[in-house]
């Protein structure tokens, strides 16, 4: 059991922490930020070992189209997620579109290979166990970098319990060798669609530590808010103080 959870969350990590979003100035949530520096050093070093030359491989050998209905079939499986999230957070309306996203590509979408939602006017939505407590007001609390799972907060860590005994991977087969397989094919899948992402930004003169922890606290805010996180304490317009003669 905590086997197939770690694999699910690494996965997720690895997405989120290459999202390409800007750090916000000011923040004060990296208290631990030695302990986050030397565990992002680490988790980096596992990556540019196994994760990322087996994604290179995968995506080497298999073609898009495939790599496509891949994806398609884990984004079906976590909707799962995302509609009991959506009911925990009073999201009715979504609630209604997502359920019918999983009815369509289960069935039209020959079990989500194909994202048949999507072209009906059933976009794919994002929530998470994480973004339920933040908006039930519970806090984000310190930024982690955990051992193998990347980016996270405080509040992210405890909502990724509930992600994984959703999703239907986790109940839905009594096979462990079945469930390793799904979780590590997903993680690979998702590891595998950021090697894009790395060429475009290889160039950028950035501090890698810096930008991901940016990127995921920001993205994690506009998603908890819905695209409408509260206006920060600083202004990024404002003239700096200027000193009294």
């Amino acid at each position: 059991m905590f086997r197939r959870c770690f694999s699910t969350t690494a996965a997720i990590a690895l997405l989120v922490g290459c999202a390409s979003t800007h750090e916000l100035p000011g923040d004060d949530t990296d208290s631990l930020e030695s302990y986050n520096r030397a565990m992002f050093a680490f988790n980096d070093a596992v990556d540019k070992a196994l994760f990322k030359p087996v994604a290179k491989v995968y995506r080497r050998v298999l073609p898009e189209p495939v790599t496509t209905s891949i994806g398609n079939f884990f984004s079906n499986l976590n909707d799962v997620v995302v509609l009991v999230n959506d009911l925990l957070q009073f999201k009715l309306h979504l609630a209604a579109m997502d359920s019918s996203r999983i009815v369509f590509n289960t069935t039209f979408g020959v079990a989500g290979l194909f994202d048949v939602a999507s072209r009906m006017e059933l976009p794919k939505h994002d929530e998470d166990f994480g973004q339920t407590l933040g908006y039930w007001g519970i806090g984000e609390g310190y930024y982690l970098v955990l051992p193998l799972l990347g980016p996270s907060t405080v509040r992210d860590s405890f909502g990724l319990a509930g992600n994984f005994f959703t999703n239907p991977i986790t109940w839905a087969t009594d096979s462990d060798a079945v469930a390793w397989g799904l979780w590590g094919l997903d993680l690979i899948n998702r590891r595998s669609s950021l090697l894009r992402i790395e060429r475009a930004l290889a160039d950028e003169q950035i501090d890698p530590y810096s930008f991901q922890r940016g990127a995921y606290l920001q993205q994690r805010r506009n998603l908890v808010y819905d695209g409408n996180p509260p206006k920060p304490d600083f202004d990024f317009d404002a003239e700096p103080d200027q000193p009294k003669p």
